[in-house]
């Protein structure tokens, strides 16, 4: 199974054996009956260890990013936070990215600290910024591309070069582009983030998280404290974001095709003052973005010349835009990252512009959007 649709349908749910169901069973149990003292079967003894449903998510997140090793959270920060503490040590450090999400930033900033950890914001984008930023301490470069919310794009192979050179590990937030549109293992990288939540999901209707590993090893490490640290997807999420990534390729095209068309008109806007999408030729590193990307997503984000008062406005006045936190859903949200999602880093190096907005362009109609958009900004 070599095409991502295909590996997307069917990797990891093949039809059940003793009924021919198409689709893999929702095993909602804790525990499983043992055929004498250690005799599992299929090595299922208790579900935060493993789940016939998780595993079968674990593999297709293993085949749609053409990793080793996937493993499944409760959440994107869960994911996160158990890549840390298995990987770093207290004294160790971390290269962020100089406009990373506010949770991933939280995280580090506010609860590995404490632990010990030490790290560096730093523009992803300028290379010799992040060779300058490495110590021997260093141990992973943390990169997100397309980057939440200010859209910036790294170069993978690039920073996957840094990384190993200094002997760290290379670490790609993949949620914005989704493995549909980006292939981070194939470019360099170690290991894959995402937040299941959002377009391998697709629906607004799951929390999760994900890990996806080039290294069989590693992959074992982060088993063992998966387990040990219990943040595991349950088994109904678990089959939520399978049923999603059923779909992802089909939905992935035409949040794609509609943000473009949305960045076509805020592009032309006169209350608009910039527009940030990989996709423009304008963006500063849209020729690394076309090179790794089969295509630039469906996030955009625009400043309004208004200020503010002007960005909170239009969030308001929306109608088919759905205000709201999160993203990747099948419906179109609206934000305010300065006072939402990114409140957290506010007054840190990577506070956001007060003016900005950030859409999430859903697979609605494109003239819908476009209406909605447009009386909001009148």
């Amino acid at each position: 199974m070599t095409g991502f649709d295909t590996r997307a349908i069917h990797a990891g749910q093949e039809p059940d054996p003793r009924t021919g169901a198409v689709v893999v069973p929702i095993y909602a149990t804790s525990t499983y009956k043992q055929d004498g003292v250690g005799g599992l079967r299929e090595g299922y003894e208790y579900s935060r260890s493993a789940n016939p449903t998780r595993t079968a998510l674990e593999r297709s997140l293993a085949a749609i990013e053409n990793g080793e090793r996937g493993l499944a959270f409760a959440s994107g920060l869960a994911a996160e936070d158990t890549l840390l503490r298995a990987v770093c040590r207290p004294g160790d450090h971390v290269i962020l990215p100089g406009d990373a999400y506010g949770g991933t930033y939280r995280l580090i900033a506010r609860v590995c600290a404490n632990w010990g950890l030490d790290f560096t914001p730093v523009p992803l984008g300028d290379l010799d910024a992040v060779r300058a930023a490495v110590r021997p301490e260093t141990r992973i470069i943390w990169c997100e591309t397309p980057t939440n919310p200010l859209l910036g794009v790294a170069d993978i192979a690039a920073l996957a070069g840094i990384a190993h050179e200094a002997g760290a590990r290379l670490v790609v937030d993949n949620t914005f582009a989704s493995p549909y549109l980006q292939q981070p293992l194939a470019l360099g990288a170690d290991v894959v983030v995402h937040s299941t939540t959002k377009y391998l999901g697709g629906h607004s209707d799951v929390v999760g998280g994900a890990l996806v590993v080039a290294d069989a090893e590693l992959g074992e490490q982060l088993t063992f404290h998966q387990n040990a640290m219990g943040a595991v997807a349950g088994p109904f999420d678990s089959w939520l974001v399978l049923r999603g990534i059923k779909t992802l390729g089909v939905r992935m095209d035409r949040h794609c095709a509609n943000a473009e068309r949305v960045v076509e008109f805020l592009g032309e806007h006169p209350a608009v003052a910039q527009v940030l999408y990989p996709g423009l030729p304008s963006h500063p590193n849209h020729e690394v973005a076309a090179r790794q990307m089969s295509g630039f997503g469906g996030m955009v984000s625009f400043r309004l010349r208004g200020g503010e008062e002007a960005a909170l406005k239009v969030c308001g006045l929306v109608e088919v835009f759905t205000l709201g936190e999160s993203l990747g859903g099948v419906e179109s949200l609206i934000e305010h990252p300065g006072r939402m999602t990114h409140a957290s880093v506010a007054g840190s190096p990577l506070e956001v512009p007060n003016d900005l907005v950030r859409l999430s362009v859903g697979i609605e109609d494109a003239g819908d959007l476009l209406a909605d958009l447009t009386a909001a900004l009148a």
